[in-house]
């Protein structure tokens, strides 16, 4: 499939209206307040008014449907009850309370306003309102949830020497016929099993059952089945935050090993368990739809690492898609202050996605010099694709549902909208996995 530059330019879609439900109130208040200042009152009645106004408008925003009604509302909209039952209480009253006026202390109640509405409108700025990704795919999508316990491994983040489980979720056509070929996913550092969830349902729609793993304690947070939610390991997030590859590669060596031993045990024990349960006639009926004869593996970041990992050791799978990340397994030591990685060549077919930033590394970044050798590989099966004008995290669907974050943890504005980056990569992991895994002839005859 060789090297794909990919340059798209269009306007972000994400919808802004908690941005501008804040910056309403805010003028709001600021006119107020002039006019308390200019009246050298401070107006109870008619900010009663104001308030009861500001709450009516909030409703009939959500009535009809601008607001989608969801927890990043819930804040501002406690908030604005509230004043708006002061309010009424205020103009029901039969005496009106007056404060002695001073401009200082109408200037000070203003910031504090300002202050409050900020906290309780902060959710709907950082996650504003968005479209989802339609899928392009003919069929129907569903998805369900699973916690496994893998009854062979003992937590390594828990002091209880209690067995690892699992969080994963499975996303399959609905009301269709398999077999489907199976894909598994693995998160980046500090993601959730959904944190490519565009991608997940257009390759369901398209016939794939794709199953996302939550890595209990390197995820950010995962709830069971049984409702119990585990955090992230602080010891662990430390770890990821303070790893440096170009100062100290004999640490970053010992820390690749214990993250990538946890993340490929977990993909293979997560596939193992799927393989069994397709043979258990009582299992559910989302594991008939797999194909196990048909299997990739893809991940994002330290996801995308334990992804290319697995690649080389298991024979079952059929190819691997990497979004943006080096090839961590195949370091085996360290050798003059400088990584020494395997050098037999990668065995199953390849898709590198990479954002700006990992681009501009390939050159220089120790743990990538095998990324930037096969840029040159004359190997058809190995294939990149470059998206220009986007980083690290835009490779997700952090994206599509808080810009605003992703611009902050990546360090830079994206130049490409995010649902046109989503876009980009939905169609060619579909290219890729339709091109090496969905086929029913093997295509991994020769891969050793």
């Amino acid at each position: 499939m060789g090297f794909i530059q990919v340059h798209i330019k269009s306007k972000e879609g994400a919808c802004k209206m908690g941005t501008y439900i804040f910056l309403t109130l805010v003028a709001a208040e600021i006119i107020f307040t002039a006019f308390c200042i200019l009246t050298r009152s401070d107006q109870q009645r008619v900010r009663s008014i104001l308030r009861l106004a500001g709450f009516a408008f909030f409703v009939l925003l959500c009535t009809i449907s601008l607001i989608e009604w969801t927890l990043r509302y819930y804040s501002l909209a406690a908030l604005l009850l509230l004043l708006a039952i002061l309010g009424v209480t205020t103009l029901k009253g039969k005496k009106v309370h007056k404060r002695p006026y001073t401009a200082t202390y109408m200037v000070l109640r203003a910031i504090g306003m300002i202050v409050l509405f900020f906290i309780c409108s902060l959710p709907s700025i950082l996650f504003p309102q968005h479209g989802a990704l339609e899928p392009t795919g003919e069929f129907q999508t569903t998805s369900a949830c699973y916690s496994y316990t893998d009854t062979n491994r003992i937590e390594t983040y828990s002091d209880k020497a209690a067995y690892r489980k699992l969080n994963v979720e499975l996303w399959f056509p609905q009301h269709a016929e398999g077999p489907f070929p199976l894909i598994l996913f693995s998160h980046g550092a500090f993601g959730v099993k959904t944190s490519n969830l565009s991608l997940f349902r257009e390759l369901a729609s398209h016939g794939y059952v794709v199953c996302s793993i939550d890595h209990t304690y390197q995820c950010l947070y995962t709830t069971a089945d049984d409702g119990h939610t585990t955090l992230m390991d602080m010891g662990y997030m430390r770890e990821v935050s303070l790893e440096d590859a170009y100062g100290d590669r004999e640490n970053s060596y010992k820390l690749y090993q214990e993250w990538m031993d946890i993340r490929t045990a977990d993909i293979s024990f997560v596939l193992d368990h799927i393989l069994a349960e397709v043979k258990d006639n009582q299992a559910d009926g989302v594991y008939k739809l797999v194909d196990t004869q048909r299997i990739g593996v893809m991940g994002h970041s330290l996801g995308g690492s334990a992804a290319l990992g697995i690649g080389r050791m298991r024979e079952d799978v059929r190819a691997v898609i990497a979004l943006e990340a080096p090839f961590l397994c195949d370091i085996t030591g360290v050798e003059g202050g400088e990584f020494v990685f395997i050098k037999a060549p990668y065995p199953v077919p390849l898709l590198s996605v990479y954002s700006d930033q990992g681009w501009g590394i390939l050159a220089t970044a120790p743990q990538y010099a095998e990324n930037q050798e096969l840029l040159v590989s004359a190997n058809p099966a190995v294939s990149t694709v470059h998206i220009a004008g986007v980083g690290h995290l835009s490779l997700t669907d952090l994206a599509l549902e808080s810009p605003l974050l992703t611009r902050m943890l990546n360090g830079r504005k994206s130049t490409t909208s995010s649902v046109s980056c989503l876009m980009t990569i939905n169609r060619a992991c579909l290219a890729f996995l339709d091109s090496y895994v969905k086929p029913y002839h093997k295509s991994t005859e020769n891969r050793r």
